[in-house]
């Protein structure tokens, strides 16, 4: 049996989404920039997406702006508001528990001369509205934080967050990364005053290298890709038709099928840390129902590594995750986990298992069956 609990590092391809990737490839295969029909063909295909995408997040198809995925998207919403609006000042909020495609591009605002604050979380990984309001100032330009955390399924207060910020400053942008909440969560935009929003496909059963940032209209700034002028100059470069369509398509499959899919990823994840709870020296980091998001359970495993208990699972075909798949294939101290407290000794014991819909409760109890009789074997091994 094989059992892939790895969902949030990627997702296998629908067969809606392969379909019309193929086509797009093999068929209508133009080029979308050309006048020819041909390339007309190709445009419709970006249209469509774009409608499929802006109906979902209730927008203006002319919001949404398609990438190469979540980091490029990331660094678009960040980089690109920090330069358009660096006189009006150069302080920028983010939080302790952000996605390396974000940490590590506020780093580099940070060399370019920004203050980049960020904000401490509670236990469970949400961050502190205390600490915003003490930190937002007259010289904030931009606040960025993720909606659902990629390794402990953590969901952030945005609605709350956003409406703050605007209260205190209507000028002031707010990014929320969505690669791991677009397809699991319902996305109001406008209600919770979202500027910016990214999301990667390859997350909800689309292609990889495909994602998209949705733009509110009149929000200040400036691209960070030259060339054609493309994408109302915002993304220059030939677009990528087959990752875009299998985008749109993706998303449409997703939210036709929302209130389902999540019903089953709950239940599955509900099951999973109620087994795991039961089990000595296992610590569940994530929390049950809609207090988390639906498809993510990080745990931690006294006295053993998370490393060797990856490949001991992989060897009975259970692929989980030792953190987040996006950082590298080096496993490191999750600066998310010590930002929440995680205890030291538990810090490289932590894993996270990730569902899709198409996973099922015999999978749950295969895995569970499985971790328990390999942890006695994998403690009697363990350094000391």
């Amino acid at each position: 049996m094989e059992a892939y609990f790895d969902n949030s590092a990627t997702t296998i391809v629908t067969d809606s989404v392969k379909d019309i990737v193929v086509k797009t490839m093999t068929e209508d295969f133009g080029n979308p920039s050309a006048m020819h029909m041909v390339g007309v063909k190709a445009e419709k295909y970006i249209k469509e997406a774009q409608e499929n995408i802006a109906k979902i997040l209730k927008v203006d198809p002319k919001e949404i702006f398609f990438t190469s995925g979540g980091t490029e998207s990331n660094n678009m919403a960040i980089i690109g508001t920090a330069m358009a609006n660096k006189r009006k000042g150069n302080k920028i909020i983010t939080t302790s528990v952000e996605h390396s495609s974000v940490l590590a591009t506020m780093k580099y605002l940070e060399e370019q001369g920004f203050e980049v604050i960020y904000l401490p979380v509670d236990r469970y990984g949400v961050v502190q509205m205390e600490a915003l309001e003490k930190e937002m100032t007259e010289d904030t330009i931009l606040v960025s934080t993720m909606y659902v955390n990629n390794e402990v399924g953590a969901i952030e207060p945005v609605g709350e967050i956003g409406q703050y910020i605007k209260k205190v400053n209507p000028s002031v942008v707010y990014h929320v990364d969505a690669i791991q909440a677009f397809g699991k969560l319902e996305i109001k935009q406008r209600r919770d005053n979202i500027d910016l929003l990214t999301v990667s496909g390859h997350k909800i059963h689309g292609p990889k290298g495909s994602g998209f940032i949705y733009i509110k209209k009149n929000t200040k700034i400036n691209p960070i890709i030259f060339g054609g002028g493309q994408q109302m100059g915002f993304r220059s470069g030939t677009e990528n038709v087959p990752g875009i369509a299998g985008i749109g398509q993706a998303s449409k499959d997703c939210y036709d099928n929302l209130e389902h899919n999540v019903e089953i990823m709950t239940n599955l994840k509900d099951k999973l840390i109620d087994s795991l709870e039961a089990i000595e020296g296992v610590t569940v980091n994530s929390r049950k129902g809609n207090l988390g998001a639906p498809h993510i359970v990080s745990a931690s495993f006294k006295r053993v590594r998370s490393e060797v208990l990856l490949h001991a699972l992989e060897d009975k075909g259970i692929y989980i995750s030792a953190g987040s798949a996006c950082s590298s294939n080096r496993p490191a101290v999750s600066s998310t986990l010590k930002a929440m407290g995680i205890d030291k000794d538990l810090l490289e014991s932590t894993v996270r298992f990730s569902f899709c819909e198409f996973n099922t409760e015999e999978e749950v109890d295969y895995a569970v069956g499985e971790i328990k009789q390999l942890l006695p074997i994998l403690r009697k091994y363990v350094r000391r």
